[in-house]
């Protein structure tokens, strides 16, 4: 699969039109998310991403090295100089919004009334409010309230 930013079509693209699609051929599998996760609550090494998620090395290779040639992660050496680490890109502290969204309708959707999980707070330690996307206007938009407009001028949902 090319680099996105080539802009030159493949045929490995689910669906090469659609902006979602393409995101989940990227950073849409299950490990792939919690590795980006992890990230942005500070791991770094390959031993910390493996000990957060339990993944198998093998997997974890193959994401890690993924997430870094479609520019997710980058590589860096680390303050001991001793080995590399993994940091979020700009395109992958782009998907904080992304996981904030998976998480709080994870929290309305994944677990029993009263069922404990983890909470994501703010630096002084407020809970984060729940994501709700606004028009141009202001207004409150939903599936509803938009519609996909494909190349070409089609509208579709």
């Amino acid at each position: 699969m090319p680099s996105p930013s080539t802009g030159t079509p493949s045929p490995d693209w689910t669906d090469p039109d659609c902006p979602v699609a393409r995101t989940l051929d990227l950073v849409g599998d299950r490990w792939s998310l919690l590795v980006i996760r992890d990230a942005m609550d500070g791991a770094r090494s390959f031993t910390e991403f493996q000990r957060r998620t339990g993944i198998a090395r093998n997997i974890l290779t193959d994401r890690l090295r993924k997430l870094t040639a479609h520019g997710v992660l980058t590589q860096q050496t680390a303050p001991s100089g001793r080995r590399l680490q993994y940091v979020l890109t700009d395109a992958g502290r782009d998907l904080f919004p992304v996981l904030l969204t998976l998480r709080q309708w994870g929290e309305r959707h994944a677990f029993e009334p009263g069922e404990p999980h983890s909470t994501l707070v703010d630096q002084h330690g407020a809970r984060v409010p729940d994501i709700k996307p606004t028009g141009a206007d202001g207004a409150l938009i939903d599936a509803d309230t938009t519609h996909v407009q494909k190349t070409g001028g089609e509208r579709h949902r």
